[in-house]
């Protein structure tokens, strides 16, 4: 018994083949029975049979085994439950016969509400409120709706069986094949389904409307929502249709079940998940309002269904062999979401916009606490903390990097040979290495080793110095220290134009290259007037790396200009300020030289580009705020500045026939204006406010800008002028649609009062807001912080009982310790958690405090900046 316990995988004496699963729910008691027969092959010599079980109760007589070569049926001695390893232990008094044989296991367990699991998900219907039944599994919960194998690599076929009442609709992955009524209950049969892991089995059970479409080659699509939401679903299902045949053709590979339901669940912890044949999705990620929703919404429901369907291939199909390799499905799916919103929506440019994904990942993965994308995985408790931005937005990069290495080509080919060679099996990172090393006869497994074997990445430097250009990598952390990792690095750069590229890899510490024999000019004054004159240099050409750049001041100033002159593309543009934001929290570069090249960008109309642009001047702000408080005034007015041209191209109306990137960069520009203290767009918004609370649906405040609005209200509610505040409750409490929640949720928290920033926390954890979604409201303002602290400290057991499970506990710790800039408090918040840490978020709380403590010696560096507040004075002032 006790070789068993403590152990990260399950023996593998027995191996299961097959589930015939029967369950019958009680939506109003939140219970369940149930009972499965498993067909094991016996292939050790055991007398015992270990799986795995979770909340759920087995009673004595309900196991029994029954071997093929044998007509007696075996009852274990022992049926034992080990708690915290999640198994059952059943021993047998005779060693099991070799071969196959039937383990039939019946048990009881309940609809949680913890969004995991067999779990309940509440929604109204006709005024009453009712409760529906749904299972998230990944990634190790199909154990707490039934005993089994719960591992990817234990792939069987699965017979599902329920038992429900006769008014309700039943979902599961395959086709029903047939429903018998029995008074007001009735037992729905599906087709048993092809060979898969326990993590994408699903069964949904509740009152849905849906609308449907076929793809060409005849396969069913459905998307279902709650009643009277169906419209809300056309928009999911068109792009649903045309995705599946992209990727039919992208893998050379069809789809491979009958049919594909997608569901929109009113309780979901994560976006969605890619169940086969019942992809499940929060209502934000699916449902589309054509009257109500904003441009942001569309796309996000465009990369969200493109995601869960790569998944049927990427994951599905062919699964991960284990979760150390989790990277493989979600840096994939991500990576493969884009091509095909690329080809849906060219005029999107998400390629562009697939920067901000490269950024997320560089941003956690420039931490001392970040992980390598092949992670080791002990315990289950550990794999809810590694669906992070290192295995989605860090492995998709690395992904578009080697595609851009390789060629497209090449890749796509070499791709559809890895699915077809592996379908319905396993694979590890390797199996994908050798695959695309065949088709490209490049040394891919070499190459890539460094970037997933390893945690982080490099910053190239680049000098000139007598006409050479001078290379060398090192580790970049945020921290500014010294790391010791070193990389296979793909350079690509440009001279002066996109005609001049070139190409090399960087494999050694340091390089140097001739210019005029390596790009046949000369940079920054030569004596030689045969060769041409370079005006610039850029490297990691549109940012398909996956590393930061450091140039010398005599390449900073010439990308400078160039940026004014407007010679570079958008993805460079946005290299160069990204990059140059991680030198100088790094404290590699002054924040004097960051606002001043931030000033170049004045003229910006690039969505991507402004967004972050943006985002960077929300994050300056706040460190100056901490570093040099007299300065506080003068930086918001710069970046008023800065916004002010691109504000004033765009307004407040749509133009007719502007497109989607306009419409999405309109509120966040407005937004940023009026988190500054714009007083014109504070006004203006909170005119078009009032007019919205009068009728909802005036055209003064179009779904786009009313988050801008939303935000600016805020800024002018204290405790003593409340009337904001009441009135967005009041549109919170009136509305139906999910995304106009969390546009509230995510406003709220701007707010300078920290008394009402408290009332906004307490509301959170309301029965008002659904626990998928009190983490929008966790983005408090700077004033905000130590009351969050406090409230989070005071709070913390009932957060913890209530969120504990999953991986959205890591949301409150990091959302409100991060933004912090000292030691003391990078101390007082290690001891507050040090008799309260729990495995599932002993990674977030590591980096949340990594990033405090980056922050703080950040403010010491900036406090040290001798000419700043000259700087910072003539930027605010200066006149165009």
């Amino acid at each position: 018994m006790e070789q068993f316990r403590g152990q990260p995988r399950l023996p593998k004496f027995a191996v299961p083949k097959r589930y015939d699963i029967r369950l019958k729910p009680d939506l109003v008691a939140c219970n369940f029975a149930g009972s499965v027969q498993i067909d094991l092959d016996i292939i050790d010599a055991t007398n015992f049979i270990v799986l795995n079980a979770a909340d759920l109760s087995v009673a004595h007589g309900a196991v029994s085994f029954k071997s093929q070569t044998s007509t007696k049926v075996l009852e274990p001695t022992k049926v034992e439950m080990v708690e915290e390893d999640e198994i059952l232990v059943l021993e047998f008094s005779e060693v099991l016969p070799l071969g196959m044989g039937v383990l039939a296991i019946a048990f009881d367990g309940t609809l949680n509400d913890k969004m995991k699991g067999f779990y309940r998900s509440t929604y109204e219907h006709n005024g009453e409120k009712r409760n529906m039944a749904v299972t998230q599994f990944e990634p190790v919960d199909a154990r707490r709706c039934f005993p089994c194998w719960d591992e990817p690599a234990c792939k069987a076929t699965f017979k599902i069986t329920l038992d429900v009442p006769s008014d309700l609709i039943a979902l599961s992955n395959m086709p029903v094949i047939e429903e018998k009524l029995n008074g007001n209950l009735k037992t729905v049969f599906y087709q048993e389904s092809p060979i898969m892991s326990t993590y994408l089995v699903a069964v949904v059970i509740g009152l849905f409307d849906y609308v449907e479409d076929h793809t060409p080659d005849g396969i069913k699509v459905r998307v279902y929502c709650q009643v009277g939401k169906a419209n809300q679903g056309k928009f999911a299902l068109d792009v649903a249709v045309k995705t599946l045949g992209l990727y039919k053709e992208y893998f050379a590979c069809p789809y491979s079940l009958p049919k594909l339901d997608m569901i929109a669940i009113p309780d979901f912890a994560a976006g969605a998940m890619e169940n086969y044949g019942l992809v499940t999705y929060r209502e934000t990620a699916l449902l589309y309002d054509e009257k109500h929703s904003a441009a942001a919404n569309k796309q996000r429901v465009t990369t969200v269904v493109a995601h869960e369907l790569a998944h049927q291939w990427f994951g599905n199909l062919v699964t991960m062999e284990w979760w150390t390799h989790l990277w493989l499905n979600e840096g994939f799916a991500t990576w493969v979401s884009y091509l095909a919103s690329d080809s849906l929506f060219p005029e999107w440019k998400v390629w562009t916009q697939f920067l901000d994904e490269s950024t997320d990942g560089l941003r956690l993965d420039g931490l001392a606490e970040s992980h390598p994308i092949e992670v080791e995985i002990n315990h289950a408790g550990e794999i809810d903390e590694i669906f992070d931005a290192i295995s989605y937005r860090k492995g998709a990069s690395v992904i578009r990097m080697l595609q851009s290495y390789l060629g497209a080509e090449c890749f796509q080919r070499s791709l559809a040979s890895y699915i077809k060679k592996h379908a319905c099996s396993n694979a590890r990172t390797e199996d994908l290495w050798a695959a695309l090393e065949e088709g490209s006869g490049e040394p891919v497994n070499k190459l890539m080793n460094s970037w997933t074997k390893q945690k982080g990445y490099p910053v190239v430097s680049v000098k000139i110095n007598n006409q050479k250009l001078e290379f060398e990598q090192s580790q970049f952390l945020s921290s500014g220290a010294q790391g010791d990792g070193q990389w296979i690095v793909p350079i690509t750069l440009c001279c002066g134009s996109y005609d001049t590229r070139r190409n090399f890899l960087l494999q050694e510490k340091a390089e140097s290259l001739d210019t005029k024999e390596f790009l046949g000019c000369c940079v920054g004054g030569g004596n030689d007037k045969s060769i041409a004159l370079c005006s610039w240099i850029k490297l990691n050409v549109d940012q398909t790396g996956f590393y930061r750049v450091k140039y010398d001041e005599k390449l900073a100033a010439g990308l400078r200009s160039a940026i004014e002159k407007n010679s570079l593309s958008a993805t460079d543009r946005f290299g160069i300020l990204d990059d140059s934001f991680a030198l100088c929290m790094a404290r590699q570069l002054s924040l004097t030289s960051l606002l001043t090249l931030m000033g170049a960008y004045r003229e910006e109309l690039d969505y991507t580009v402004l967004s972050n642009l943006i985002t960077i001047s929300h994050k300056v702000a706040r460190i100056a705020a901490d570093a040099t408080p007299e300065l506080q005034d003068d930086i918001k007015e710069f970046f008023i500045s800065l916004f002010q041209y691109s504000a004033e191209k765009l307004g407040w109306e749509p133009r007719p026939g502007e497109g989607h990137l306009d419409a999405m960069l309109r509120g966040e520009v407005l937004t940023a204006l009026a988190v500054f203290g714009h007083d014109l767009t504070i006004n203006e918004a909170s005119r078009r406010f009032h007019a919205f609370l009068s009728d909802r649906d005036t055209s003064l405040l179009p779904p786009d800008i009313r988050k801008a609005a939303y935000v600016a209200v805020m800024q002018n509610v204290t405790s003593s002028n409340r009337s904001g505040y009441e009135s967005l409750l009041r549109v919170y409490r009136e509305t139906d649609l999910s995304q106009e929640k969390t546009r509230i949720l995510g406003s709220l928290p701007s707010c300078r009062d920290p008394d009402i920033i408290l009332e906004v926390l307490n509301f959170v954890l309301s029965s008002e807001v659904r626990s998928q979604d009190a983490v929008f409201g966790l983005a408090v303002s700077r004033e905000g912080r130590e009351i969050s602290w406090s409230w989070l400290k005071k709070n913390w057991d009932y957060i913890s009982k209530t969120w504990g499970s999953g991986f959205l506990l890591g949301r409150f710790v990091s959302a409100i310790v991060s933004p912090f800039a000292s030691f003391d408090k990078a101390a007082e918040v290690e001891e507050f958690f040090e008799t309260r840490a729990k495995p599932s978020i002993t990674r977030t709380l590591k980096q949340s405090i990594e990033r405090v403590q980056i922050n703080a010696k950040w403010v010491q560096s900036i406090q040290n900046e001798k000419h700043l507040a000259d700087a910072v004075k003539e930027l605010a002032y200066r006149k165009y």
